[in-house]
């Protein structure tokens, strides 16, 4: 099965081109404008396919191909890729506007193509184990070390990641949505992100002016109470506290999801069985709620 990989920057380098290039049955091919960078990756895993254009990997006949291009460039490779009958993996967001997103989940569905989005959290193993705990409360932090940015930009390259986990582990239909967030000078210091319905409240956090880099989890009910750190420690609480940490052999991808959601893509290409991105389209509608919220 012919499968292209466009865009080889450091996360397609780090953790998707190891999955994929270890999967059998793969006639695997590579495309960037980075010609030194293809060149050293393909050499690396012995790739003969290579490309620089997207236009050449359409003519070269691929069945689905892994977008991992700078968000601003999806919509011009998404686009002309779902029109040939490519199915399509593509890193989040799917765009930077709503407009944008909605209009190739649209054409995705004319086509009748697959287009997931890469949100790796729900398949992460301790994200995933989640949601068969009781989580009337859910409480999630994702903070980055000194680094505001623009509201656009980081509310959907980064901070779509809290918000998709928290509708991932929703108790049962939001009914309340309510935001708060910080921008000086332009640019976005923190978010508090607050959803509610039912019996549930789900609390997401990003403050970029924090003191470290780190990401947790934790839901709570019934007397129980389990956090996740950094997508790997899993730590419990029920009259005691209880740790468990991630095997030392386990692949980074794995105990990110990203393995998985890889493999569950490619099985729906196999299967003819497609994807329809509707429901991570409704975090982009939310993560767009956000930006104009930051006025």
């Amino acid at each position: 099965m012919k499968i292209a990989m466009i865009g080889l920057g450091d996360i397609a380098e780090k953790a998707y081109l190891p999955v994929l290039a270890a999967q059998p049955a793969l006639d695997l091919h590579l495309c960037t404008r980075n010609q030194a960078r293809l060149d050293r990756l393909g050499d690396a895993y012995r790739i003969a396919a290579r490309y620089t254009g997207v236009d050449e990997v359409i003519k070269a006949g691929v069945r689905a191909a892994f977008v991992h291009a700078a968000t601003e460039a999806h919509p011009g490779i998404v686009e002309p890729l779902l029109a040939a009958g490519v199915h399509v993996y593509v890193d989040k967001p799917i765009a930077y506007t709503l407009a944008d997103a909605e209009r190739l989940v649209r054409l995705a569905r004319d086509e009748d193509r697959s287009l997931m989005v890469g949100f790796n959290r729900r398949h992460a193993p301790g994200y995933a184990e989640l949601v068969a705990h009781p989580r009337r409360l859910v409480l999630m932090e994702k903070n980055r070390l000194n680094h505001p940015d623009t509201p656009r930009r980081a509310i959907f390259d980064d901070f779509i990641h809290v918000a998709d986990t928290l509708r991932f582990l929703a108790l049962g239909q939001v009914t309340d949505t309510t935001i708060r967030t910080r921008v000086h000078d332009g640019l976005i210091e923190h978010i508090v992100l607050e959803l509610s319905g039912d019996g549930f409240t789900a609390i997401g956090v990003m403050n970029r002016m924090s003191g470290a880099s780190e990401e947790t989890c934790e839901v709570m009910g019934d007397g129980t109470k389990r956090r996740v750190v950094n997508l790997g420690d899993v730590i419990d609480y029920e009259g005691g506290e209880r740790l468990v940490r991630r095997p030392d052999w386990v692949p980074v991808a794995r105990q990110r999801g990203i393995e998985q959601i890889c493999l569950e893509f490619l099985a729906a290409v196999r299967e003819e069985r497609r994807i329809d991105a509707g429901d991570a389209l409704a975090t982009h509608a939310l993560c767009e709620r956000i930006v104009e919220h930051t006025g």
